[in-house]
């Protein structure tokens, strides 16, 4: 009876403020659309700008090798190499592709014609994906060109290793399909402790906690009593983004929508519960959403597994990330969207959730002290 009247007594203070409901509702799948759309790895259209300094057949026959690929698009030519280096510095150009002049004298006496790439680096992963599409290019073209010259003198081509790629789990290579998923775990880290961590503080201000401390409700209850309704809106939101995840972006769910919707519940309850220890340790609705935004939303993206794999990060950073439930979450989340797993290769990372969500409830129990007035 008790916890029902707490958790009653937090739902009507939620329910008074609606603009803060509205927030927490619709804020999270305002960012879903703002990072499903303003992310992607995938590497299209990419914008190539050539210095042809042969102007053959030969060379007009490698650039036609790039636009036919799907990837690159010329959006310019250069009648010099200091205006190529100029398009890349302003950004105009991603890839610069020098031709030399002598390319198809090269070919014609069977001799290697080198080209060069320039490629902007800025952003290194980008760079790298651009860097290995063409260098892919201009190999199968070369090797094109080898069995056509072969082909004339009645030779065939030597014996040859060959590859056959396939793609497991994201077979279209959709970087959407790998981002949405993280952002679950990005999102409902994001908003839900925030909005929890004001709740105590909020009660700190006005004096009304005073009334608790007094009374013989103990921390755990208050605790429990405060989380339960953070807990049903923030599941809420899981609900929301998921259905437009699935929908809007046509993430297809590969494993049990059951099981992720119990990994959520087991996540929200964790998140929420890191609101309300924030709660225990601040004293002013600034120093909360601050000090809640610190301990949440920044390590969520850097240390989740979201955007930079874990694998590469140093040892001890990749001991920190257990620090973080986003990281527990992600992996499931991903495991379950793209991989279609059972519960038997993602329990250990329930496990953790459950013992972190039980560990932060309890540190928040102990930090909550109640006090006479």
């Amino acid at each position: 009876m008790i916890l029902a009247a707490l958790v009653r007594k937090e739902w009507l203070e939620i329910v008074r403020d609606p603009i803060t409901l509205g927030v927490a509702i619709f804020l999270p799948l305002i960012l879903l659309f703002v990072f499903g759309y303003g992310i992607s790895l995938d590497v299209e259209d990419v914008r190539l700008g050539v210095y042809d300094q042969d102007r053959t057949q030969a060379s007009e026959r490698l650039v036609e090798a790039f636009t036919a690929s799907g990837y690159f698009r010329v959006t310019r030519r250069f009648p010099s190499l200091d205006e190529a280096a100029q398009a890349l510095d302003r950004g105009r150009v991603t890839v610069a592709l020098v031709i030399p002049p002598d390319f198809s004298r090269l070919l014609a006496a069977d001799r290697t014609a080198p080209v060069q790439l320039l490629v902007d680096g800025t952003f290194s992963p980008t760079a790298l994906i651009v860097s290995n599409y063409a260098t892919a290019i201009v190999n199968t073209h070369s090797m094109a060109l080898a069995e056509r010259r072969l082909e004339t003198l009645g030779l065939r081509m030597p014996g040859r290793v060959s590859v056959a790629s396939r793609v497991w789990y994201n077979a279209p290579m959709r970087s959407v399909n790998y981002i949405v998923p993280g952002l679950f775990a990005v999102l409902l880290m994001a908003f839900p402790p925030m909005l929890t961590a004001l709740a105590i503080v909020r009660e700190k201000e006005r004096g009304t906690i005073e009334q608790i401390y007094v009374s013989p409700v103990s921390a755990p209850l208050y605790i429990l009593g405060k989380v339960l309704p953070y807990a049903a809106i923030a599941f809420v939101e899981m609900l929301l983004i998921l259905t437009v995840g699935t929908f809007w972006f046509q993430v297809p769910l590969q494993g049990s929508l059951a099981l992720l919707l119990g990994a959520s519940l087991l996540y929200v309850l964790a998140t929420v519960g890191i609101g309300v220890f924030v709660s225990t340790i601040t004293r002013t609705q600034v120093g909360a959403v601050f000090l809640s935004l610190v301990v949440t939303l920044m390590p969520s993206f850097l240390f989740s597994g979201f955007l930079f794999p874990i694998s590469t990060m140093p040892y001890m950073m990749q001991l920190y990330t257990y620090v973080f439930p986003a990281r527990y979450f992600n992996d499931i989340s991903r495991d379950l969207f793209l991989k279609g797993v059972g519960i038997e290769y993602i329990w250990w990372n329930v496990l953790l959730l459950v013992l972190y969500a039980a560990v932060i409830f309890i540190a928040a129990s102990l930090r909550l002290k109640k006090k006479v007035a």
